[in-house]
């Protein structure tokens, strides 16, 4: 007798991480305005179809190939960080890997001319040309629409977490922004941003898509801005929410930590369980305090009732995931979100550049200057 297949067989839960990096003048600190007309091509020689431009001149966009482990994932992050470097710096220039360049003014960069940048400014203008930011993506494969669409539900609650854990973005046009990831601020302006919206199956998604599309405000599902969505390229379930992490180890633990959170609400579903869909309030303001603060103030636990301090939740976070990750053979990956915690995000690092210059005599400019300085060593940083 053959026994009956199982409705949730194990899958691999492929990966891929999509960056944007920023293009600085070694010389001057500030970002270029204008990309030299070779460059781009000089990076696909090298890189492919894995490098592409971005909406600025001064930004280069990279994604990973299909990623079958957490160390095929930073391998590609390694040998595309780097290949980037080695292009740019043939010009003069370096790359950093930051949500937003500490004092570079967006209306002085030129903008990539292609029709699809062009109608996204005809259609947002002063916002449109205020995006100057860059951010990470994290894919991650699961197979089937309705349960890309569960997932969004049961995964917006551990988005905040990850937010928190990522930023690099405290500083714009020359100021300290009071925020840890201010490129959240600049994103938000844009419609069809923020946390995803919840829809009862793939179907309904999709005929609220198609109202947008039919009506000619959006031509598909990637002018969705959303936090995480449904990949409208790939059949995955794609997080956007994390700033531009400067060290490579920091994107790896958050991809990781994203990946393993998947495969725990799989293994929920498996059981017949899921995790609980909380209020978008709660989530947003949640969100709200990592965009604010970081990891420096907590979030709320709203099992508890209360705001509990951001070491506390990481390691919750990796306690319930820990299964998953001795699956992915990741374990070190996850931890390694304790040490993020320890000796704090790429926006704490740039705060602190700052102060100690200016403490040792520098004006802001120069002490803005060391900050570049500093993200520019630490993007390269075991690549």
């Amino acid at each position: 007798m053959s026994s009956k297949p199982s409705p949730y067989p194990d899958i691999p839960f492929t990966m891929g991480i999509e960056e944007e990096y920023l293009v600085v003048d070694r010389e001057t600190r500030d970002l270029i305005r204008e990309a030299p007309p070779d460059m781009m091509q000089k990076c696909s020689e090298r890189l492919g179809e894995q490098v592409t431009t971005e909406l600025m001149q001064c930004q280069i966009e990279i994604g990973t190939r299909v990623c079958n482990t957490v160390q095929e994932g930073r391998d590609e992050l390694v040998r595309l960080r780097r290949g980037v470097s080695d292009v740019v710096r043939e010009y003069g220039f370096e790359i950093i890997a930051a949500s937003t360049h500490p004092f570079a003014r967006p209306l002085e960069i030129h903008r990539t001319r292609k029709e699809r940048y062009d109608s996204l400014t005809a259609q947002m203008q002063e916002v449109g040309r205020r995006l100057l930011i860059s951010g990470m993506h994290v894919h991650v494969g699961l197979d089937g629409d309705e349960m890309r669409n569960d997932f969004i539900g049961q995964v917006s609650y551990v988005l905040p977490h990850f937010l928190a854990l990522s930023t690099s973005s405290p500083f714009w046009q020359g100021r300290d922004t009071g925020l840890k990831s201010y490129r959240l601020a600049v994103w938000d302006e844009l419609p069809r941003t923020g946390l995803p919206e919840l829809f009862e199956s793939y179907g309904e998604f999709q005929r609220h898509v198609g109202v947008l599309v039919r009506c000619g405000i959006i031509r598909d599902s990637t002018e969705l801005w959303w936090d995480v969505r449904p990949s409208g390229r790939f059949p995955t379930l794609e997080m956007r929410i994390p700033d531009l992490c400067t060290r490579v180890e920091d994107a790896v633990c958050i991809a990781a930590l994203y990946r393993c959170w998947l495969r725990l609400l799989y293994r929920l579903r498996r059981s017949n369980q899921r995790w609980r869909r909380y209020p978008r309030l709660l989530i947003e303001e949640n969100r709200w305090r990592a965009h604010r603060f970081g990891m420096d103030e907590g979030l709320i636990d709203f099992g508890r009732g209360e705001v509990v301090p951001y070491p506390d939740l990481i390691d919750e976070i990796i306690e319930f995931v820990r299964e998953d990750a001795e699956h992915f053979g990741c374990v070190a990956e996850i931890e390694h979100a304790r040490t993020i915690v320890a000796r704090g995000t790429s926006a704490h690092w740039q705060l602190e550049t700052f102060r100690k210059a200016v403490a040792e005599g520098a004006d802001e400019h120069e002490a803005l200057k060391r900050v570049v300085d500093m993200l520019v060593a630490e993007t390269l940083v075991g690549c």
